[in-house]
């Protein structure tokens, strides 16, 4: 497979291996039903301030191929931008593109190798953060998306590829815009493991206006057709059914067939009156349906035909077609026309995601910068903020009620918003993980999420249609006369509304939108989460950094043996980790004095037989051939044992 390559590939590609382990320290806890409690909140809701790559780096012990669903909109390398993310890259050749301000395109002709450099090992953490059934969402634009796919594709593999999902970013086209305008940007979606499917988005109402219920059935339904294609190969699905009111026998259309089988089909005509098989004599008629010869026809096919005659069947049919409910399969033109089969509306699934997603549906960037001025008290900390709908367009086709969102670009904190939005609309458990490498991380990422979740004050916009007038094939040529009456609306309402739009096409109707504006108050959505700032590394110069909570120790030596999150709560000074798969950990260890594994300290530690023991301890006694008849393996804690 073809791969990009850059000046410094080679020294990140296994950077994320080296990245060291470091701590997570809790600032404070911030819950809706009482702002003045700042203790852990223990709600799996967390913002991280610090660099990404070492804050993702720091959840692997607990979130590796746990995370559900990753969203992140990177620096989009504008050359208009000014990002900094400091690697912990020594090599010469990495420091001319790591570590500084991405200059413009004229100014730095290498901020694509040092973005390339940025993005890789970062990209490559948040893959292991990924579910097995997980998918990842990156946003970008024309600027990197070309490396940005090359990439992916060598991360997480070309076929896991799902889509390039085009975003509509804008409603309206730059007047100083000079060439093409831009109104589209990149979604790039890929999962952890191929064949990743998305889950169906809600029906809407224009899906359902096809469907209805005229004859009092246990649903509404739609009318489709009976028939199915490849009429030759399934010669014993194309036959006559005699129509139980004209009497007219009906068939499939030239190289159609009965969707159903016979049997099933003799069934559903039943239930307008009683019908039987009969032998029609009509090898001709059903040879030109299939396109074949009559000697290639299939023989002794019968056709549905009613068992008694035609008047008393005929009543019967009229009684079913006045009284409903109607059979599956029933007869158009008030039970005089042509068969038609029902599609209930509880049998079809909901909307088939896209690779486009319009502004209508999941926002644009003015909605978005609208959403944090009436958070920030009228004034946006983003100029190019992602709209709340966008990540809920996210979250339905990729999470369920218990899924761990990952943005490790946090941003204004959009993310963390739309998760709480979903969590109250759905009454689900989502949690959300946000890291912001920048200072604003408290100040705008962590103050969005409280308000989200305590509620704000807001100037409210309340909008609706004044004029609305359908445009239709009759009624094309009075578009005219409809243009000059909501000319009319709109200078005869002006006086009533703050603002109001001037006519426009939408929804083939001409429309004139007006809005009211009040102060209002945005309620709560509830929740809570924990601020963490990046704390101590776990290693110092190769050796335990024994400044670092032995729990956070604990849960590292766990991950490191067995690359499962440490859950099993801790009973007083008990020394074993867990038990997996007949395997006990035990971590034998003092932070002030240095412990020796003998067969007394093991009888002394060991809580419950196992099929082998992984103790970790500072230096250990028993002999080799002790060890292996007990199923003992010794593992050296590493520390500083100068000291002692």
């Amino acid at each position: 497979m073809p791969t990009l390559n850059w000046i410094g590939k080679d020294k990140v590609v296994n950077q994320h291996l080296d990245v060291p382990f470091y701590t997570l320290e809790h600032k404070y806890g911030f819950r809706a039903e009482d702002e003045t409690d700042t203790s852990e909140t223990h709600s799996g809701n967390m913002i991280i301030h610090g660099d990404n790559l070492v804050a993702l780096k720091a959840l692997l012990p607990e979130y590796e191929g746990r995370v559900n669903c990753i969203y992140i909109d990177p620096p989009y390398n504008t050359g208009e931008e000014k990002w900094v993310y400091n690697d912990n890259v020594n090599d010469p050749h990495i420091k001319k593109w790591l570590g500084e301000v991405v200059g413009k395109e004229g100014e730095d002709l290498s901020r694509h190798d040092k973005w390339l450099c940025m993005m890789y090992p970062r990209l490559a953490l948040l893959q292991r953060l990924l579910h097995p059934q997980g998918a990842i969402f990156i946003s970008i634009d024309d600027n990197e998306y070309t490396n940005l796919k090359a990439i992916c594709d060598e991360i997480f593999g070309k076929n896991c590829f799902v889509a390039n999902v085009s975003w509509q970013r804008t409603y309206s086209v730059r007047n100083d815009k000079d060439g093409i305008a831009v109104i589209v940007e990149h979604i790039l979606i890929y999962s952890k493991e191929p064949n990743w499917i998305p889950l169906k988005l809600e029906r809407t109402d224009d899906m359902d206006a096809n469907y209805a219920n005229p004859d009092n059935d246990y649903a509404a339904w739609a009318s489709v057709i009976p028939t199915a294609p490849s009429a030759s190969s399934h010669q014993g699905m194309v036959y006559a059914i005699q129509q139980p009111i004209t009497g007219e026998l009906l068939y499939p259309t030239t190289g159609r067939c009965w969707s159903f089988g016979q049997e099933e089909m003799l069934g559903f005509m039943n239930g307008w009156c009683e019908y039987e098989l009969r032998d029609l004599g009509d090898e001709a008629k059903r040879a030109e349906i299939c396109g074949v010869s009559v000697d290639e026809i299939r023989k002794n096919i019968k056709g549905i035909v009613l068992k008694h005659d035609l008047n008393t069947s005929r009543e019967k049919a009229k009684e079913i077609y006045n009284k409903g409910p109607w059979p599956k399969y029933f007869f158009t033109k008030g039970g005089l026309g042509g068969i038609r089969r029902k599609t209930y509306i509880t049998e079809v699934e909901g909307k088939i995601p896209t690779n486009y997603w319009s502004f209508d549906e999941v926002g644009h960037t003015d909605e978005a910068k609208k959403e944090l001025k009436e958070i920030f008290g009228g004034k946006s900390p983003f100029d190019t903020p992602k709209p709340t709908r966008l990540l809920e367009r996210i979250l339905d086709i990729a999470t369920d009620d218990d899924s761990i969102i990952l943005d490790s670009f946090a941003g204004s904190g959009t993310t963390a918003h739309a998760v709480l939005l979903a969590n109250q609309k759905k009454h689900s458990h989502k949690k959300f993980i946000l890291v912001e490498l920048m200072d604003y991380a408290d100040t705008t990422t962590a103050y969005r999420v409280k308000k989200a979740i305590t509620g704000y004050k807001a100037t409210m916009k309340h909008e609706e249609e004044i004029y609305n007038k359908k445009l239709t094939v009759k009624n094309l040529t009075k578009a005219e006369t409809f243009l000059k009456e909501a000319d009319a609306v709109i200078e005869k309402e002006q006086r009533n509304y703050a603002e109001i739009s001037k006519p426009k096409l939408q929804d083939n109707c001409i429309k004139v939108i007006a809005s009211r504006v009040a102060d209002g108050f945005v309620e709560g959505l509830g929740g809570s989460f924990d601020y963490y700032e990046l704390g101590k590394p776990l290693f110092k110069d190769g050796n335990l950094n024994e400044e670092v909570s032995e729990e956070d120790i604990r849960h590292y030596i766990y991950y490191t043996e067995t690359k499962q999150p440490l859950t099993r709560e801790r009973k007083g000074r008990s020394y074993l980790l867990d038990t997996l798969n007949g395997t006990a950990y035990y971590f034998y260890y003092k932070r002030n004095q240095l412990t020796n594994l003998s067969i007394d300290t093991l009888n002394e530690i060991v809580e419950e037989r196992s099929s082998q023991y992984i103790i970790y301890a500072d230096t250990c006694t028993i002999d080799e051939e002790t060890r292996n008849e007990l199923n003992v393996v010794f593992k050296q804690i590493p520390r500083d044992i100068k000291r002692f």
